[in-house]
């Protein structure tokens, strides 16, 4: 017959310390799912102009083609930034919140091109900053 010996020090690491949260993991899904829209939206402004409805091709100072890289850069961000709020990276939050806020500001300039998908992207950027201020410094997604 075999014993068998555990050689744990008994000490605890930071990591076991850390909680887990469904907030973090929401938010990292919706960061991700903002992400992909803000992409969808970058890939038509770059090629499909005639897809919004506005008159003379222009919001705010941008015509579609600075507007749809804008919205590629930023989707590709923030998908990164999705996978890392659902991995536990801190400066994945921060970045998030930042993102999101410039996501929701650029949606606001795009509103007339685009009413309806960025109203919902606005909201979703809402709840996205929420789910990454809500949870403690420490948990986890």
């Amino acid at each position: 017959m075999t014993t068998r010996m555990a050689h744990d020090s008994g000490r605890t690491t930071a990591r076991h310390q850390e909680r887990a949260s469904g907030w973090l993991t929401f938010a990292g899904t919706l960061a991700m799912v903002i992400g992909a829209f803000n992409v969808i939206d970058g890939l038509v402004g770059l090629f499909n102009d005639d897809y919004y409805l506005v008159g003379d091709n222009k919001i705010m100072v941008f015509d579609f083609t600075a507007w749809g890289w804008f919205w590629l850069v930023l989707g590709v961000v923030q998908l990164a930034v999705g996978a890392g709020i659902i991995a536990g990276r801190m400066w994945a939050r921060a970045v998030g919140v930042l993102f999101a806020v410039l996501a929701a500001i650029g949606h606001l300039a795009f509103l007339r091109a685009f009413p309806l998908w960025s109203v919902l992207t606005i909201g979703m950027c809402i709840l996205l900053i929420y789910a990454l201020t809500a949870p403690p410094s420490r948990a986890r997604g």
